[in-house]
């Protein structure tokens, strides 16, 4: 377990912040950190920012994220990692297709020949508005508050995918899963981020375990051939008490 300093904290959205602290371990995009918060919890999380100037972007969604968004600068963070296979870095356009705090994990990957779809609920639940140097940004919104008014899918009938040599995607599940069978027959690279209730983060609680894989091990990135072998992926998934729930 390592810690580390909170040496600046930036709202990311009306909701989200990101938490910025040094470290000079080497963590690649779509790997994660096992987050510690004392007495609390553990939750993995993703990088948004990496290089030695590292941050975490957190929405509160439980006691250990909401504890984490509580914090203040000086104030320090507990982790260890970095855990989980990262994206392979691909030359040529990207598309980048992140859903709400998804985003975080795909920010690292931006360049300034990307295509962004940035999706959420509202517009004020938009990542980093306002801070992409890329290409083309879509914006879409569950309510049409800002942008196009629907999903991810909705913004990629806007666009020609084949145009791009890879497609890097995370965000609710059901979300990835309609992009997945809008772009599958599309000749670019699709690389996704899953994710699952994750306990070890090292692959012995098996509680991420999805179709046999395990996210903290074999994932959380996934590539356009591995998904059909994923045999849970937009169908079912566990709670943190092992039942399984059908998610249509």
């Amino acid at each position: 377990m390592r810690h580390s300093e909170i040496i600046e904290i930036k709202a990311a959205s009306r909701s989200s912040v990101t938490l910025f602290f040094e470290d000079d371990t080497d963590i690649l995009p779509g790997q994660f950190l096992m987050i510690w918060a004392p007495g609390v919890g553990e939750i993995p999380i993703s990088l948004s920012h990496t290089g030695k100037r590292k941050g975490i972007t957190i929405k509160p969604y439980g006691k250990t994220s909401s504890f984490l968004c509580s914090l203040k600068k000086g104030d320090r963070i507990y982790f260890r990692g970095p855990y989980g296979r990262p994206f392979s870095v691909e030359s040529g356009r990207r598309l980048i297709i992140g859903g709400g705090t998804g985003l975080a994990s795909l920010y690292s990957l931006i360049d300034s020949e990307s295509t962004v779809i940035s999706s959420a609920r509202t517009a004020d639940e938009l990542l980093f508005r306002n801070n992409f140097k890329c290409k083309r940004n879509i914006e879409v919104t569950d309510d049409g508050s800002a942008g196009i008014k629907g999903f991810p899918v909705d913004a990629l009938r806007s666009i020609n995918p084949d145009s791009h040599a890879v497609a890097y995607i995370c965000g609710p599940e059901m979300m990835m899963y309609s992009v997945y069978n809008y772009l599958k027959d599309f000749n670019l690279e699709l690389q996704f981020s899953l994710e699952r209730m994750m306990k070890c983060g090292i692959g012995i609680c098996d509680s991420c375990s999805i179709g046999g894989f395990q996210l903290c091990r074999d994932g959380p990135t996934f590539f356009k051939d591995e998904i059909p072998l994923l045999v849970e992926f937009g169908i079912t998934r566990t709670t943190e008490s092992g039942r399984r729930y059908s998610m249509k």
